[in-house]
């Protein structure tokens, strides 16, 4: 460990901290460019680095962060300091169950980091891309692309020390048109995992020409298209779409420290109670699905969290049981306590903080669903009687407490005694989330599974955004209610 971490995180334990430590950010870089129409809209470069201290002393954080380090003694002492005050009003203590001791290495899998990719580069695939768009029907094209680079130093007073290098590229394309009703239609592509790389050489020209092409044509489609029928079908949700199911419906409500209330006055809390994890069925016995860190090359895939605990593959429900959630040291300990037993050994490796300022807090990672037998998506379609194919997140919304959901889609097509029908625009769904799962009645197998990134989770007070990943197949639920 660096002398200048070592020395300060053994002065605290001096001065009766219980537990301390430090991520340090020599370079945090991000870029995000945005084209609209041909016009280069906005060019945002930016970097930072610096240090943020937590500190355990009687029963409580202290937390202080700083980008100057000249101040690396004041801050600490500050940390200290913190979590002196904020035990005078802390009713439970906090603890922290074990960990394994770690020293260790990850970094993303990259051979060109995007934020070190030329700007006239970068242009030109915008450029060319917004040229591919440029077509009949479309009045509003975009193209953006955010990168970001980071390398990320941890030390705790516990023997933990590990290093991160993350490096991130997310690409969107977006076409919009008038409808006949002339209602705004709009088509876009997030690319999923494209290979086992986070770097610039995803983008090849010749996949992204394709999907311009397919998202014009597809918005085409949408233009001169009925409006979906108000009805109740069978709903086959491809992965564009089922990513986000999981994210709101799935991913969200099983966060620990939401389960605790911890999050109900910024981003609410979760229908699921302590007392349900071993015996609440939360879907058929088709759905599994797991918190995956190890999934290779994804954002939700980072080696270790941000304290020092090791990434891990953890089951959230299996066989349609709630049997996990995604948990960090602190919200495992309180949890139990709450029980009087141990539903939780240990951190699912899941505390992450999104900038050298902020404190660590339960995270997605890669919440995945496991792909099923039940064949392709032809194949689903051929055994559905009356359904609705969807795609696309156009827009969401979510009970306070995820008990329930309405969401509309960008695209979709009825289908009639096994047969695909027509396209039909303004296609929304919604319902009850455990109804919603136990309606699940066919799952893709692994040639309909694509990871999907999430570039924007927002969580925590002051607010945090993170990148994640769901692994997904093409599901299939029944008698859901759809229309506009």
């Amino acid at each position: 460990m660096p002398t200048q971490w070592k020395t300060h995180l053994d002065r605290l334990m001096a001065r009766g901290a219980s537990y301390a430590d430090v991520r340090y950010y020599p370079r945090h870089d991000s870029n995000m460019l945005v084209m609209m129409n041909g016009n280069l809209m906005a060019f945002q470069q930016s970097g930072q680095s610096g240090f943020g201290v937590r500190v355990l002393a009687d029963g409580a954080w202290g937390f202080a962060a700083s980008s100057d380090l000249n101040s690396i003694s004041a801050v600490f002492d500050q940390a200290l300091s913190n979590a002196k005050s904020a035990a005078t009003r802390t009713a439970r203590p906090v603890r922290l169950s074990d960990k394994e001791l770690l020293s260790g290495q990850f970094t993303s899998p990259c051979v060109m980091d995007p934020t070190q990719v030329p700007l006239d580069e970068q242009v030109g695939f915008l450029t060319r891309m917004d040229g591919l768009m440029n077509q009949q029907g479309v009045v509003q094209r975009m193209g953006f692309i955010m990168s970001e680079s980071k390398r990320i130093e941890y030390y705790d007073t516990e023997g933990g020390r590990t290093e991160k290098e993350i490096r991130e590229l997310f690409p969107n394309l977006m076409v919009q048109g008038l409808d006949t009703d002339r209602q705004m239609q709009s088509r876009h592509y997030s690319p999923p995992r494209l290979g086992m790389t986070r770097g610039w050489e995803i983008m090849q020209t010749e996949h992204f020409d394709a999907q311009a092409a397919r998202i014009v044509r597809e918005l085409n489609e949408t233009l001169s298209a009925p409006p979906c029928p108000r009805d109740v079908r069978s709903v086959i949700l491809m992965p564009d779409i089922m990513f986000l199911q999981v994210h709101e419906t799935i991913g969200h409500p099983l966060e620990l420290d939401r389960i605790l209330g911890y999050e109900l006055s910024y981003a609410g809390g979760s229908f699921v109670r302590l007392s349900d994890f071993g015996s609440l069925r939360y879907g058929s016995e088709m759905l599994n699905v797991r918190a995956d860190a190890l999934l290779e090359n994804s954002p939700g895939s980072f080696g270790f969290d941000d304290e020092g605990v090791k990434a891990q593959n953890n089951m959230l429900i299996k066989d349609g049981i709630l049997v996990g959630a995604i948990t960090s040291r602190q919200m495992v300990m309180e949890a139990n306590e709450k029980l009087g037993r141990e539903e939780f050994t240990g951190s699912g490796g899941t505390a992450r903080a999104s900038a050298f300022n902020r404190a660590p807090l339960e995270r997605m990672t890669n919440i995945s669903v496991d792909p099923g037998t039940d064949g392709s998506l032809e194949d689903i379609i051929s055994k559905t009687e009356k359904g609705i194919v969807l795609s696309g997140d156009k827009s969401w919304s979510i009970g306070s407490n995820r008990e329930q959901f309405h969401f509309a889609n960008h695209y979709g097509y009825l289908v009639e005694d096994g047969q695909k029908k027509g396209v039909v625009r303004s296609c929304a769904y919604s319902g009850d989330t455990l109804p919603f799962y136990n309606s699940l009645s066919m799952v893709g197998d692994a040639s309909t599974w694509e990871v999907q990134y999430v570039p924007n989770c927002g969580k925590g007070m002051p607010s945090q955004v993170m990148q994640l990943g769901h692994g997904v197949p093409v599901c299939r639920f029944d008698n859901v209610k759809v229309g506009e």
